[in-house]
């Protein structure tokens, strides 16, 4: 593909999801974001629902998912929003979810996440960053395919970050059982399959209609950044340009509802618009991302990991 041939927009860095959704009818439309009760997921629900999709906030803080929906409709009586407890960490929690649901889905955002956090691991002996970023978002995508399907048409919406540049996912150990844990690279790695499942998802799926694309949102200060001291975090806003949550919004929005993404899939975009394939910067997409053959790997070692779970 060249540069030619990438999908190009009038919208910025400074476009708001507000203003990326303006003049769109989601009316009929179901949506389910996850991280909704927080940054960047409050601005996506509320641009969503704006548009009249019916949303609902996937969150492990039910009580604060509450008050967020309840702000969504206190500013806009006609919203439709409710709200699920999800885990991500806890397959079973994904389960659930995915069970619970019936009918149609026509859109799922991926968007919670955490970011380089201590080493932790889940009761499967699982990264805590790789199994919530990745396996859980992952479990719930493959849980809900049934209800993708059946909207004929659905998109799925992979948050990333331009953190991908830190680490390839290391197969060998993906865990950090042998290597010493380095949380930024569990991060990259992390959000590095983001990107890979957006890339498998499309071409497994598309028989079905399911379109997946992934997207590096911006700079925010949010509660992800809360593990990064303060001393690193003042390096890393040094000359960098911070964005406010409605323009961190704007491409998980652009993604979910723009015309131009009609049957598109597998693909990584920045600021509303499609990224060039370069090792690196800031506002490009590594090779590695986008290797077919690490995303089919990705996805059979990930059904491993929930079929032994």
């Amino acid at each position: 593909m060249t540069a030619a041939d990438l999908i190009r927009t009038r919208f910025t860095a400074e476009s708001t999801a507000a203003e990326v959704v303006a003049d769109t009818d989601l009316r009929g439309r179901r949506a389910v974001v996850t991280g909704g009760s927080s940054g960047i997921g409050i601005e996506t629900a509320r641009a969503l629902a704006s548009a009249g999709a019916e949303v609902t906030l996937a969150v492990r803080d039910t009580a604060a998912g509450e008050r967020v929906a309840a702000a969504i409709v206190s500013d806009d009586p006609a919203a439709r929003v409710s709200v699920l407890e999800l885990d991500l960490a806890r397959p079973a929690s994904v389960h659930a979810f995915a069970s619970s649901w019936y009918g149609p889905l026509h859109i799922l955002v991926n968007n919670a996440g955490i970011m380089a956090t201590p080493l932790s691991l889940t009761e499967r002996g699982w990264e805590m960053q790789f199994a919530t970023n990745h396996v859980g978002h992952f479990a719930l995508a493959t849980g809900l395919r049934s209800a993708l399907s059946l909207a004929q048409g659905a998109r799925i919406v992979a948050v990333s970050s331009a953190g991908h540049f830190f680490s390839p996912v290391v197969f060998d150990d993906i865990h950090f059982d042998r290597r010493p844990y380095d949380p930024w690279s569990a991060y990259g790695q992390s959000k590095t399959a983001n990107i890979l499942f957006a890339v498998a998802a499309s071409s497994r799926w598309a028989d079905d209609g399911i379109a997946a694309n992934s997207l590096m949102p911006g700079n925010i200060h949010t509660r992800l950044q809360r593990y990064v001291p303060t001393e690193q975090m003042a390096q890393m806003a040094a000359g960098a340009e911070w964005k406010s949550a409605a323009q961190e919004a704007a491409t998980s929005v652009f993604l979910a509802c723009s015309p131009l993404l009609e049957g598109v899939g597998g693909r990584y975009f920045v600021d509303c618009n499609e990224a060039e394939v370069s090792d690196r910067s800031a506002t490009t997409v590594a090779s590695y991302a986008v290797d077919p053959e690490q995303a089919d790997r990705l996805w059979e070692v990930s059904s491993e990991l929930l079929d032994d779970s």
